[in-house]
């Protein structure tokens, strides 16, 4: 049995993770200005006296009926909140939000009136989905890492799992640690909920998922494992770029290996 004090001992720890990794996002070079976003659920961390608290705003629209979010709890990002600020103060530029028992309205409850991302069609959505599946991750990532991004803005790269084979060749551990590979979003209005839905079917095969021209969505039982995730993929798209600025195409493990590794390891796909 989780104690009271157990239970906020652990939802600072997740918001301590958030901190840590919203520096690691700014240390990157991406997260500029106010750019990404994270939520994560901490409904199983809050404890009856959070859940006896007050909002401190008015029920406020999520645009859309979210059922599988009925009493969650969610840490996000604020709107308009730089990473870097985020890093150093958490609670100051991140929101503390409720979903309504109408599925369809958040409040905010903390003790400072942050509005959270204006990604949150997006995230919540996400979140929604995952719990509908029976998911066991509560953590969902939105960052613009440079060599990425750059690799989207070359068509051939947005067909179906060729980027994802191009990056698992570039080093073993690519293969390993991100085994479903990255889906493709063509290019949507962010914030808009043509990209929440598109986001929503590509996470029915993977777990990372690039939005062209913007940037990448990763999703994790934490935080930490939803930024490996997306570190590890910047990692071999690093290699390639630098292969590239070398003045030769990198050769990239053959298929032989890339199966090798996968009957090694029982990974997927």
């Amino acid at each position: 049995m989780i104690s009271i004090l157990d239970n906020k001992v652990l939802l600072a720890r997740q918001i301590e993770e958030v901190a840590e990794v919203a520096g690691y996002l700014w240390q990157k070079g991406w997260a500029e200005r106010n750019g990404g976003n994270i939520t994560i659920n901490i409904t199983d961390v809050i404890d009856d006296e959070i859940r006896q608290k007050e909002a401190i705003s008015g029920r406020m629209p999520i645009g859309r009926t979210l059922p599988h979010l009925k009493g969650c709890w969610f840490f996000c990002k604020g709107t308009n909140k730089r990473m870097r600020d985020l890093a150093r103060r958490p609670m100051e530029n991140g929101s503390v939000i409720r979903i309504t028992d109408d599925c369809n309205h958040y409040e905010i409850v903390a003790d400072k009136p942050v509005k959270p991302t204006s990604e949150l069609a997006s995230h919540l959505s996400m979140h929604n989905y995952l719990i509908g599946k029976g998911s066991n991750y509560k953590a969902a990532l939105h960052t613009h890492p440079i060599d990425l991004v750059a690799m989207t803005h070359h068509p051939p790269f947005l067909k179906k799992d060729v980027l994802t084979r191009l990056l698992w060749s570039m080093i073993p551990e690519t293969r390993a640690f991100c085994p479903l590979g990255l889906g493709i979003v063509p290019y949507a209005l962010p914030s808009s909920f043509a990209l929440a839905d598109a986001t929503i079917q590509q996470l029915d095969e993977y777990d990372v998922v690039m939005w062209e021209k913007h940037g990448v969505c990763s999703v994790g039982e934490n935080i930490t494992e939803a930024f490996d995730k997306v570190d590890t993929l910047s990692k071999s798209a690093q290699i390639y770029l630098t292969a590239k600025s070398m003045g030769f195409e990198p050769e990239g493990m053959s298929q032989e290996q890339m199966n090798e590794l996968k009957e090694a390891f029982g990974l997927p796909k």
